[in-house]
Protein backbone atom coordinates (compact mmCIF):
# COMPACT_ATOMS: atom_id res chain seq x y z
CA UNK A 1 0.00 0.00 0.00
CA UNK A 2 2.98 2.27 0.31
CA UNK A 3 2.34 3.82 3.70
CA UNK A 4 0.37 3.49 6.91
CA UNK A 5 -1.79 6.44 5.84
CA UNK A 6 -2.85 4.64 2.66
CA UNK A 7 -4.45 1.72 4.51
CA UNK A 8 -7.72 3.43 5.50
CA UNK A 9 -8.13 4.86 2.01
CA UNK A 10 -7.67 1.48 0.38
CA UNK A 11 -10.14 -0.09 2.78
CA UNK A 12 -12.71 2.61 1.98
CA UNK A 13 -12.35 2.06 -1.76
CA UNK A 14 -12.59 -1.71 -1.42
CA UNK A 15 -15.66 -1.33 0.77
CA UNK A 16 -17.43 0.71 -1.91
CA UNK A 17 -16.44 -1.76 -4.64
CA UNK A 18 -17.63 -4.74 -2.59
CA UNK A 19 -20.92 -2.99 -1.78
CA UNK A 20 -21.49 -2.50 -5.51
CA UNK A 21 -20.72 -6.13 -6.24
CA UNK A 22 -23.07 -7.40 -3.52
CA UNK A 23 -25.87 -5.23 -4.90
CA UNK A 24 -25.21 -6.16 -8.51
CA UNK A 25 -24.25 -2.59 -9.41
CA UNK A 26 -21.74 -2.32 -12.25
CA UNK A 27 -18.70 -0.95 -10.40
CA UNK A 28 -17.33 0.89 -13.41
CA UNK A 29 -20.68 2.57 -14.11
CA UNK A 30 -21.01 3.64 -10.48
CA UNK A 31 -17.50 5.06 -10.25
CA UNK A 32 -17.80 6.88 -13.59
CA UNK A 33 -21.00 8.44 -12.33
CA UNK A 34 -19.94 9.57 -8.86
CA UNK A 35 -16.23 10.39 -9.13
CA UNK A 36 -16.28 13.31 -11.59
CA UNK A 37 -16.73 16.50 -9.63
CA UNK A 38 -16.35 14.74 -6.27
CA UNK A 39 -13.99 17.45 -5.03
CA UNK A 40 -16.63 20.11 -5.64
CA UNK A 41 -19.38 18.41 -3.64
CA UNK A 42 -20.47 19.41 -0.16
CA UNK A 43 -20.02 16.99 2.72
CA UNK A 44 -23.81 16.97 3.12
CA UNK A 45 -24.13 15.46 -0.38
CA UNK A 46 -21.94 12.44 0.30
CA UNK A 47 -24.82 10.32 1.62
CA UNK A 48 -26.47 10.62 -1.80
CA UNK A 49 -23.42 9.00 -3.41
CA UNK A 50 -23.33 5.73 -1.50
CA UNK A 51 -23.91 2.72 -3.75
CA UNK A 52 -27.35 2.11 -2.20
CA UNK A 53 -28.55 5.71 -2.61
CA UNK A 54 -27.05 6.00 -6.07
CA UNK A 55 -28.76 2.78 -7.20
CA UNK A 56 -32.13 3.96 -5.90
CA UNK A 57 -31.69 7.16 -7.89
CA UNK A 58 -30.93 5.14 -11.03
CA UNK A 59 -34.11 3.10 -10.61
CA UNK A 60 -36.36 6.17 -10.30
Amino acid sequence: MGSVEAGPRVVAILSVVESCRRMGIPVRQYLLSVLPGMGDRKVSEVAELTPTAWWRGQQA
